[in-house]
């Protein structure tokens, strides 16, 4: 085999090999926060988020159907017994919303909320991106 026919197959195969490798850098980089219903309240009952940066929440039911919606984040799911329902988000606006149970389950279903804040990125996490993106500008 020629030298030219060589490196293009070996260019080739790796090629398909850098190709058939899972991207899992959005997966890893992704905060997953837990929460659970059950009758006339969620645990835990206020959570944190950053703006711009995406979370999962997995969402599970200790007793019965249960809604989770929260109008301003635009989620609006059904939480089932038994099962994780995964709700992935990046929060665009700071400010503090409330999550609901939009499932009647008994006559405390009306207190059932959560309270969600989205704050501004932290300093030290845009000092961090600054940073990286003179590095990256830099090179």
């Amino acid at each position: 085999m020629t030298p030219i026919k060589t490196l293009l197959v070996l260019g080739l195969i790796t090629g398909l090999a850098m190709y058939s490798v899972p991207t899992r850098a959005q997966a890893d980089s992704t905060q997953v926060i837990k929460i659970t219903a059950s009758k006339f309240h969620f645990t835990p009952d206020h959570i944190t988020l950053e703006k711009g940066q995406p979370v999962t929440l997995q969402l599970t039911s200790s007793d019965r159907v249960h809604g989770f919606m929260i109008r301003a984040l635009k989620i609006d799911t059904d939480i089932k017994p038994g099962k994780v329902t995964e709700v992935t988000v990046t929060p665009q606006a700071a400010g503090t919303f409330t999550a609901i149970c939009d499932h009647y389950c008994g006559l405390g279903h009306g207190n059932m909320k959560m309270k969600v804040v989205v704050e501004e990125a932290s300093a030290n996490a845009e000092t961090a991106k600054a940073l990286s993106a003179s590095n990256t500008l830099s090179k």
